[in-house]
């Protein structure tokens, strides 16, 4: 319990701080626990920061698992997974999750392995299941699918970057996003 509050408390401070400027120091005072008490679970702020994120990640795919099972319809799950993005970059920006996921080898191979293990048969059932319904193109393989996600994730960190640059992020994401599950000729976003 203290453990989580720990981790839960890092991930909202890292809402507004950078991770090099956040101090052990304010983390404990926010989450009211001692800094003894952080080293104790964590033994170095990086080391803190990094399991709050992969707690983070742990939970964002659970919520996609659970997603999956609700059976709902592929415009459906697409336009969940683009309110989780919108809400992800809202709450930690670019810059910040760059650093935490691909400037930092151990956690990019972290992302690379939650990814194969858990992502990509998530990502397979979506494809087959829209290409049963006739909702994903029967000239569009699963192959092609996973290869254009994998493009996407090894582009991150220069996306993230032109993102984070951008005047209007939350605009320039929505148009990132319908290129990458509409195309250029594809149809609208389901809002949510």
């Amino acid at each position: 319990m203290i453990k989580g509050q720990i981790m839960k408390t890092t991930m909202d401070m890292l809402q507004t701080w950078e991770p090099k400027r956040l101090r052990i120091a304010d983390i404990a005072k926010t989450a009211g626990v001692s800094q003894v008490t952080i080293y104790n679970y964590f033994g170095s702020k990086e080391e803190l920061i990094k399991e709050s994120f992969k707690d983070f990640v742990q939970r964002s795919i659970t919520e996609f698992e659970a997603e999956m099972l609700k059976q709902q319809s592929l415009k459906e799950l697409i336009g969940y997974m683009v309110f989780k993005e919108k809400e992800t970059y809202r709450g930690l920006a670019p810059a910040v999750i760059k650093e935490l996921m691909v400037d930092d080898p151990q956690m990019s191979a972290y992302i690379q392995e939650q990814y194969d293990k858990r992502i990509v048969p998530l990502m397979v059932k979506m494809v087959e299941d829209g290409k049963a319904h006739g909702e994903i193109s029967g000239k569009v393989s699963v192959e092609a699918v996973l290869l254009l996600i994998q493009v996407y994730m090894k582009s991150s960190g220069e996306m993230l970057d032109a993102v984070g640059k951008h005047e209007d992020r939350e605009q320039i994401l929505e148009e990132l996003l319908h290129l990458f599950f509409y195309g250029l000729c594809g149809q609208e976003l389901p809002s949510r």
